[in-house]
């Protein structure tokens, strides 16, 4: 996957555009914004994600001999169009909101400013590797929220929907809140931790089912973890781990990181007896783990119904993001520069309300509240808007613009999300470690209020328009040239 040539990683329409804009000679520069119209699995919110797996696909963005000779083969292209493709680099900027920030409707994730031919070709990259990542990294922020501090382990490789997905995957599920995941690879590659401990073939291969546990704690003594529902949980599997155990630690084996897994049944019902028989027994502190087709509101439901579960492996439903499997962002035209070097508004309407975006060459500013340091809206303005924080600031719903809020001067402090990523095709981003972003998450989400975290009705954080925007977009609804 590291080594292989992404170029040809597009729909076929971005190529012949490609070949449209060199035959008419359009070298225009253009804005394109990435962003996406609603939240997944009907949340308050979500989580940014990929922009690493961008950074190198841009990086080595180019057409290869073979790559040429295939676009050859399909006869729609002219040789003067393929020499350039031969020569083809990436030359533009791009800004990106960095992952593991917590994100919001219609706001641009990742600004491209390039040659149009440059822009369009990678459209459909981009969408695909931030859409994956952040799809999958806002459906373990919502598993892990569910898990209320206890660890959750990603372990859904076996059921992702190809290699890619499974690795990719597990890096987006790590920087959504994850402690550790089952893949191997995922562990290599992004230097994150790597948890597991057996299947039920393993205790199926020995005689009896203390003898399976025996064996493996002689192995792993400081990560033992039985599985213990191959047979009967209560009257085979606890008990035979407790003797364990006990055994381990009368030889005086420290029982560092020790405990049970269930994978089926009752899980509130089984963990609530086998917190009692473990405490019973001395081992107050033994970890008791559960699987079994977890999701955020299945935990949330053990939760409340006084599960002892206290580690979580989540497999299938996070890794496919099963309720929710695309993410939805969208790639439109922005803007045009025109030949002074300004940029000329661009629109895209719809009888779909949602559908009409955002024109021009914008930023992003975050508002956070002073006194609980959470968000209050992010604020989408036009390049160049500046505001004073010790000043009164009106915000008003851009759908519905009777409605408004009022930031008293001083109450409010604000950041630009945005930040520079390339800089005439040269990389001027150092992108965190996988473990570091997901530090950068973790504060991130302690910024949105919990009653936005909840699954059911979350209150809704508002992406506002600058009064500047505003007027510019409804200058250009009402524009008939436009028609």
């Amino acid at each position: 996957m590291s080594t292989l040539n992404l170029t040809l990683l597009t729909d076929l329409y971005e190529i012949t555009m490609m070949q449209g804009y060199f035959k008419t000679n359009n070298r225009e520069v253009v804005i394109f914004d990435m962003f996406y119209r609603s939240n997944p699995c009907n949340g308050g919110y979500a989580v940014c994600a990929g922009l690493q797996q961008v950074i190198d696909y841009i990086k080595n963005l180019h057409f290869s001999t073979e790559d040429i000779d295939y676009l050859r083969s399909l006869r729609m292209f002219d040789e003067d169009f393929l020499d350039y493709l031969h020569a083809f680099r990436f030359s533009g900027d791009i800004y990106a909101i960095p992952e593991g920030s917590v994100i919001f409707p219609r706001e641009p994730l990742l600004k491209v400013i390039a040659p149009i031919m440059e822009a369009q070709l990678i459209e459909t990259a981009v969408l695909n590797m931030i859409n994956h990542q952040s799809l999958i990294a806002t459906k373990a922020a919502r598993v892990c929220y569910a898990a209320k501090g206890d660890g959750v382990m990603e372990f859904g490789l076996r059921r992702a929907q190809g290699p890619d997905s499974g690795v990719y995957g597990a890096r987006a599920a790590m920087i959504g809140g994850c402690r550790g995941t089952s893949n191997v690879l995922a562990g290599s590659l992004f230097d994150v931790p790597v948890l597991g401990t057996h299947a039920h073939s393993w205790i199926m291969s020995f005689p009896d089912e203390y003898t399976a546990f025996q064996k493996y704690a002689a192995m792993y003594p400081s990560a033992c973890i039985l599985l213990v529902d191959t047979y009967d949980t209560l009257q085979s599997g606890i008990p035979n781990a407790i003797r364990v155990f006990s055994e381990m630690r009368a030889k005086g084996i420290p029982l560092t990181y020790y405990g049970i897994r269930m994978d089926s049944g009752d899980l509130a019902y089984l963990s609530k007896k086998a917190r009692r028989m473990l405490d019973e027994a001395g081992f107050t502190d033994a970890v008791i783990s559960a699987s079994n087709d977890l999701d955020e509101y299945l935990i949330e439901s053990l939760k409340f119904q006084g599960a002892m579960i206290t580690s979580w492996g989540v497999g299938t439903n996070l890794i496919t993001a099963k309720d929710n499997p695309a993410f939805g962002g969208v790639y439109k035209l922005a803007a045009i520069q025109d030949e002074n070097g300004s940029f000329l508004p661009k629109i895209k309407l719809s009888e779909n309300t949602e559908k009409i975006t955002n024109p021009g060459n914008k930023i992003i500013y975050r508002i956070y509240d002073n006194d609980t340091g959470k968000i209050r809206a992010d604020y989408i303005c036009l390049t160049g808007e500046r505001f004073d924080t010790e000043k009164d600031l009106i915000l008003f719903d851009p759908n519905e613009p009777w409605k408004k809020t009022k930031l008293a001067g001083g109450s409010y402090t604000m950041r630009e999300l945005l930040v520079p990523v390339f800089r005439k095709g040269r990389c001027v981003y150092e992108s965190p470690s996988v473990m570091e972003i997901r530090e950068i998450c973790q504060k991130e989400l302690e910024t949105i209020w919990n009653e936005t975290k909840r699954f059911v009705n979350p209150a809704k954080i508002y992406v506002d328009l600058s009064d500047q925007l505003y007027n510019m977009k409804q200058r250009l609804l009402n524009d008939k040239n436009m028609l």
